[in-house]
């Protein structure tokens, strides 16, 4: 493998690290980066392009992982998070209720959704409609949110966040960008909602990731694996510093910024599919 395409791969891997958790949209980024810029389908084939792209996805889901450890092992009882008195924790059913809606509808959905909207076209729509859903939010969310702990996190509002999940099936609109609005509307502080945002990224991510590996695996090349591995690295890497960073920032800036942002790649992308 030449310098330059594992180049490719590191960059790759930064952009994967850098948009899979922020409410930008990893795959408009993707689409703009590899299919536009770097074309890895060239050197690598659509079949073993598409596996580097899921594997690339676990590096970020294991930095969510490393993040989170703590709150994951209180999730499966082997973890006390310190100042919660027992019970009254986010527990695993939380999680569970949050992911049920747009685990049913991927399931139903999966082929329609492949065929039909990974286009150029219902990602830049994604992106414009994605980017109102966030502006509404900072706007009409409550100024002095009352859930301002994970651990005040309710069923109720644990499904709603599911529900909208449930629009981030839409390729370009964004998981994280439509959870953590679903949140700061039913009551969460940024900083929370992107918190069980983050955390109910990782089973529902792995999950698919894992499906698609399975369905992928053949076009698995021995070739490529130092093509694999500097993706995974840096897409681990570059997630962990997009994470902690984000975090820092959402309660503070809030997710108006983002959604200029994500107003700003889908001009970007029109301007190059015109």
């Amino acid at each position: 493998m030449e310098f330059l395409e594992l180049l490719k791969a590191l960059i790759l891997g930064f952009v994967e690290g850098m948009t899979e958790f922020a409410p930008v949209s990893s795959t408009g980024h993707m689409i703009i980066v590899d299919d536009m810029w770097l074309k890895t389908t060239e050197f690598l084939g659509q079949g073993s392009a598409n596996t580097f792209k899921i594997v690339i996805q676990l590096g970020s889901i294991l930095a969510v992982v490393v993040v989170f450890w703590k709150r994951f092992l209180s999730l499966v009882g082997l973890y006390k998070i310190e100042g919660v008195k027992t019970g009254g924790q986010l527990k695993l059913t939380h999680v569970i209720v949050g992911l049920l809606p747009a685990g049913v509808l991927g399931v139903l959905f999966e082929d329609y959704i492949d065929e039909h909207l990974f286009t150029v076209n219902t990602v830049v729509y994604a992106l414009i409609v994605g980017a109102i859903l966030m502006i509404v939010a900072d706007k009409f969310g409550p100024k002095n949110p009352k859930t301002n702990s994970l651990d005040k996190i309710t069923y109720k509002q644990a499904f709603t966040v599911g529900l909208y999940q449930c629009i981030s099936l839409w390729p370009g609109f964004s998981r994280s960008g439509a959870t953590i609005s679903g949140g700061v509307l039913t009551g969460m502080s940024h900083r929370v909602a992107a918190d069980f945002t983050f955390i109910m990224s990782v089973p529902i991510m792995a999950g698919a990731s894992f499906i698609s590996l399975l369905k992928n695996w053949d076009e698995l090349n021995s070739s490529h694996l130092s093509f694999y591995i500097v993706g995974f690295i840096s897409a681990f890497v570059f997630a962990m510093v997009s994470i902690k960073f984000f975090l820092k920032l959402i309660d503070r800036i809030k997710l108006t910024p983002f959604a200029i942002y994500r107003i700003i790649v889908a001009v970007i992308l029109l301007f190059i599919i015109m």
